[in-house]
C-alpha cells in the first residue's frame, strides 16, 4: 500500500481511539504524557469536530463455528487480567429478580429478561437529532450495587436487547467513588435496534469534575489522584408508544471496570495454540464513499465491518427485505447495513463500543459484550473454543510489520495463530475481501493492543487502547465455550 492509502487508514475510523484515548487520559503533564496541553472542559473541542477535522485531513471454507483441539481452552484465568479488569452482568433470573423494579417484571424461559409490565409512567422526550418530542410510557430496572473487585478508572457498559418498532431504552451508571462521594446518574446510552422512533445516541457533556462520559466510556478525570470507582449500579429505563402493548425486551446488562496501568510495552507470551477459526471476510475499504451520511462511508467503518465479520460466523445473516434499503449494486450489503444499525447519531460515527455489542446481539442468540484481555494467551483461550475476538489498536505503520498503514485506532478481528505463534487476523483495512486475511508477528501484535502509551508520527506520548475487545458469543454457550469465556472474566 502507498503512502495516500495510509493517510486514508489513519482517517476517521481511527479517530474514535485516538480521541477515546488521549483526551480523557490527559494529566496536568500531558506535554510529556498526552497529545493534547491540558484543557478546561469548556476548551475541549467536541468529539463531532474533532471526527470532522480528521476527515477532512485524511486525504473460505465453512463459515459455522469451530472449536479446536488444545490446552488453551482450559487455561486458568489470567491473573494479571483479574486483577485489572472486573466484568459483571446481570443475566438469570435470579440476577433480574434482583433488582429494584419500577413497572418491569421480569420473565423467565431459556433467556430470562425483563420487559415492561404496567408503566411507571409517561414523559417526554425530544431527541436532539430530529428536533421531534413523543410522549413515551416508561418503566425501570435498577440493579443491586455491584462492588468493584478492580476499583477502576474506566467503566464501559454492554447490554444485549430487543427494540421492536414504537420501543426503546436508556442505560444510566451511577457510583461510589473511593474516597466515598457519589456520581451523578451518567447516560451511557439511549439506544434502539432500529432508527425509525429515535436516533441512537450517546450523551455528551456529562461530568462533575471527577468523573467523566467519553461516548460510552466513563473515565476518571485524573488517575494520578488515586480516586477510583469503587461501585456502581446501572439503572434500564425502558420506554414504548402510550397505549400499546410492546415491549423492549432486555436479556443481558452489565459493565466492564478497569484499572491498567501506563505501559509502552508489555510481557511476551509464549506460543501455545496454532488454530485457525474459518471467519468470513469483508473489506471496509470497498464501502469508500458509500452512505457518507454514516460516518463518512467505508473507509471509517472498521468497527461495523469486523462486527459483521463475526455475526456471520456465528450464523447471523440479514434477509432480502432488511437489506432492501441498500443499493444494490453495492458488493456485501451486509456492511453497509452493519455501519447504519451501529450508528451514533452524537458521536457521528460507527465506532460507539457497546452499540456495536447491542447490534451483534439483535442477532438471533447471539451475546456481545466489551471487555478488556491481558495477554495473547487469553486469546488463545478463546480461540481454542471457538471464539473470535474484536480487538482495537494503535500503532505506526513501521510497528506491525505486513499491515502498511499506520493507525491512531482501528478494529480487527482475531481468527487464530499460526504453529509459529503469529497472530492470524481478519483486517477490514485492506482493498479487498480476497485481501482480509492477514499474518502478523506475534510480538508486535500482542505489544500494539495492550500498551496504555506509545509514540506517535510526530515522536509525542499518546495513549493506547490497554487491550480493548469486542466478544460475541451463543446465548446458550457450550460447556467448553463458557469455561473459556470464563477464563477471561466473561460470564
Amino acid at each position: 500500500m502507498g503512502v495516500a492509502w495510509a493517510e486514508v487508514l489513519a482517517g476517521a475510523c481511527r479517530l474514535i481511539h485516538s480521541w477515546r484515548t488521549t483526551v480523557h487520559w490527559t494529566r496536568p503533564d500531558s506535554d510529556t504524557l498526552g497529545v493534547f496541553p491540558p484543557m478546561s472542559r469548556a476548551e475541549q473541542p467536541s468529539r463531532r469536530t474533532v471526527l470532522a477535522v480528521a476527515v477532512a485531513a485524511a486525504v473460505a471454507g465453512s463459515a459455522g463455528p469451530a472449536a479446536a483441539a488444545g490446552s488453551a481452552a482450559d487455561a486458568a484465568p489470567d491473573e494479571t487480567a483479574a486483577r485489572l479488569v472486573d466484568n459483571h452482568a446481570w443475566t438469570t433470573y435470579s440476577d433480574w429478580r434482583s433488582g429494584t423494579a419500577k413497572g418491569t417484571r421480569v420473565v423467565a424461559g431459556s433467556r430470562p429478561g425483563v420487559v415492561m409490565g404496567a408503566p411507571a409512567g409517561t414523559t417526554e422526550y425530544t431527541d436532539p437529532h430530529t428536533g421531534t418530542t413523543a410522549t413515551w410510557e416508561y418503566a425501570t430496572w435498577t440493579s443491586p450495587v455491584h462492588e468493584l473487585a478492580v476499583p477502576s478508572t474506566e467503566v464501559i457498559a454492554s447490554w444485549n436487547a430487543r427494540t421492536p418498532a414504537g420501543t426503546w431504552i436508556q442505560i444510566e451508571l451511577q457510583g461510589t467513588y473511593s474516597d466515598d462521594t457519589a456520581t451523578p446518574w451518567y447516560v451511557m446510552g439511549r439506544w434502539a435496534a432500529g432508527d425509525g422512533d429515535i436516533k441512537r445516541t450517546s450523551v455528551d457533556d456529562q461530568t462533575d469534575d471527577k468523573s467523566t462520559i467519553w461516548t460510552d466510556t466513563f473515565a476518571i478525570d485524573d488517575p494520578s489522584t488515586g480516586l477510583r470507582l469503587a461501585s456502581y449500579r446501572l439503572r434500564l429505563t425502558l420506554y414504548r408508544k402510550p397505549g400499546t402493548k410492546t415491549t423492549p425486551t432486555v436479556w443481558r446488562l452489565g459493565a466492564m471496570g478497569s484499572d491498567v496501568p501506563d505501559r509502552f510495552t508489555v510481557p511476551a507470551s509464549a506460543p501455545g495454540l496454532a488454530h485457525e477459526l474459518i471467519v468470513p471476510r469483508y473489506s471496509q475499504e470497498i464501502h469508500a464513499g458509500q452512505y457518507p451520511e454514516y460516518d463518512n462511508g467505508g473507509e471509517a467503518w472498521c468497527s461495523p465491518t469486523s462486527s459483521q465479520m463475526i455475526i456471520e460466523y456465528w450464523g447471523g445473516r440479514l434477509t432480502g427485505e432488511q437489506l432492501a434499503w441498500v443499493d444494490p449494486s453495492y458488493t456485501d450489503p451486509q456492511v453497509c447495513h452493519a455501519a447504519r444499525y451501529t450508528y451514533d447519531y452524537q458521536y457521528a460515527g460507527c465506532g460507539n463500543w457497546p452499540f456495536n455489542a447491542a447490534y451483534a446481539a439483535t442477532f438471533k442468540d447471539l451475546q456481545g459484550v466489551v471487555t478488556r484481555l491481558g495477554s495473547l494467551t487469553d486469546l488463545e483461550t478463546l480461540i481454542a473454543a471457538g471464539i473470535p475476538a474484536i480487538t482495537s489498536q494503535s500503532f505506526l505503520k513501521e510497528e506491525l510489520t505486513g499491515a502498511g498503514y499506520g493507525t491512531s485506532g482501528h478494529l480487527m478481528t482475531v481468527i487464530g495463530f499460526t504453529v509459529e505463534g503469529d497472530v492470524i487476523a481478519n483486517d477490514p483495512a485492506s482493498p479487498g475481501d480476497t485481501a482480509v486475511r492477514r499474518v502478523y508477528k506475534r510480538r508486535e501484535w500482542e505489544n500494539i493492543w495492550l500498551r496504555t502509551k506509545r509514540y506517535n508520527a510526530s515522536g509525542k506520548v499518546v495513549s493506547g487502547t490497554g487491550g480493548v475487545c469486542y466478544l460475541y458469543f451463543p446465548a446458550r454457550p457450550t460447556a467448553r465455550q463458557r469455561k473459556a469465556l470464563a477464563a477471561v472474566g466473561v460470564r
